[in-house]
């Protein structure tokens, strides 16, 4: 269910127990010092797994950030930035709504992919930390960060998108979980006890920056912005039909699978055959192109940058 809120009061003035807050939050994201973002995704086999498998951001998400952006601020937009791009998928979707709009990511092998990848005029892309963003202050009509702001040093990144954004101007930063469900014909619940099987597994082997996970990151992050107009959506399911092999292959995109990989490669190809399997035998089905439906929870944070009046 969506929460909007409208901020009457700014508090400007909130201090982190170990530096000053840029004045966007009250208060703290996150309950330790982060000096600098997180660095995955960036050999080449991995941004082409993750360029193959990975989800776009829905078309009807992408829709709902455009309908906040003119709620506050009236087309032509000039500049959208596309925070932590990886790939494209995202950016592309936004480049028939403004007249430019640039993707940023700090590793190479993505961007290699997004540029190969796009074929629209007005997309450029920016190898640069989401917490170094090489725009001009109050330029930019919209900045995103699509499944890519749990990465990054979360206060120095709001601040960055608070300094370019335009007066009016809106953040969208959104994500989903690894919840993800199949359904196909009657066997639809068995499969889900493997999906949280192979889901459990994984979760074992997350990375320490997500702490508690990613959402509850979100949820603080919509909690401490100190933008009049916010919204806050925490569950929005997308449906869509896959074949099986999507699903398996968009699991192994993700960093706890890449960081068990890392660790014991022959550990990661035991645990991926074998739900392979087991999902397959649950199916009775052979193929594992079989299509199935996949149900991917997102959520996500929209903002508006108050007006300079």
């Amino acid at each position: 269910m969506l929460q909007r809120d409208h901020v009457t009061t700014l508090d400007f003035h909130m201090v982190c127990l170990y530096c000053a807050l840029p004045p966007v939050l009250s208060q703290p994201v996150c309950t330790a010092v982060r000096k600098m973002a997180v660095r995955l995704f960036e050999g080449k086999e991995h941004a082409s797994l993750y360029l193959k498998y990975r989800m776009s951001p829905p078309e009807e998400i992408i829709s709902r950030i455009l309908a906040f952006l003119k709620t506050n601020t009236d087309p032509p937009w000039e500049l959208a930035v596309d925070v932590g791009c990886g790939s494209g998928q995202g950016t592309v979707l936004l480049a028939p709504h403004f007249t430019q709009v640039e993707g940023t990511d700090v590793s190479p092998a993505q961007l290699e992919q997004a540029i190969i990848h796009n074929n629209a005029p007005n997309i450029s892309y920016r190898e640069c930390p989401a917490e170094e963003l090489p725009f001009e202050d109050g330029s930019v009509d919209l900045v995103t960060a699509l499944s890519a702001f749990h990465w990054f040093d979360h206060s120095r990144f709001l601040q960055e998108a608070d300094r370019i954004l335009k007066p009016k101007g809106c953040l969208a930063i959104l994500n989903y979980t690894l919840d993800i469900e199949l359904s196909y014909g009657d066997c639809s619940e068995e499969l889900n006890l493997i999906c949280k099987d192979f889901r459990r597994i994984l979760l074992s082997h997350q990375h320490s920056y997500l702490g508690f996970g990613s959402k509850v990151l979100y949820e603080q992050t919509y909690n401490s912005l100190q933008y009049p107009v916010k919204e806050w959506e925490p569950s929005y399911w997308v449906r869509q039909r896959v074949p099986l092999s999507r699903y398996i292959g968009m699991m192994k995109s993700f960093s706890c699978y890449q960081l068990l990989l890392q660790k014991d490669p022959e550990e990661a190809c035991r645990l991926s055959t074998d739900i392979t399997q087991r999902l397959l035998s649950a199916m009775k089905v052979t193929s594992i192109e079989t299509q199935v439906t996949m149900a991917v929870h997102y959520f996500y944070v929209l903002a508006c940058k108050p007006s300079a009046e």
